[in-house]
């Protein structure tokens, strides 16, 4: 596999923030829509559930052969992150 060298442009140097991610996928590819909330919760009375607005802030298309390579890349961080942070409980 060859070595790849990222250019990250100003303009997506701070990033997006997402509160969620929905994954999903086609014959093809995955998608993950990350997405924030745009309102605070609401009770919808008549299903007797909590509905939460949210807008997709980014969608990202990965082909499955790089499914693997994220996932091994979570892990490893966070890995990393619970030896840092030395969290008592799931966030």
């Amino acid at each position: 596999m060859p070595r790849i060298q990222l250019a990250l442009p100003p303009d997506k140097a701070p990033g997006v923030f997402a509160d969620f991610v929905r994954a999903w996928h086609t014959k093809d590819c995955f998608i993950l829509d990350f997405s924030g909330y745009t309102e605070p919760p609401v009770r919808d009375e008549e299903a007797d559930d909590i509905v939460q607005q949210s807008t997709v802030v980014s969608r990202v298309r990965i082909p499955p052969a790089q499914v693997y390579e994220l996932m091994k890349a979570l892990n490893q961080q966070l890995s990393a992150w619970e030896g840092e942070m030395k969290p008592t409980q799931e966030p």
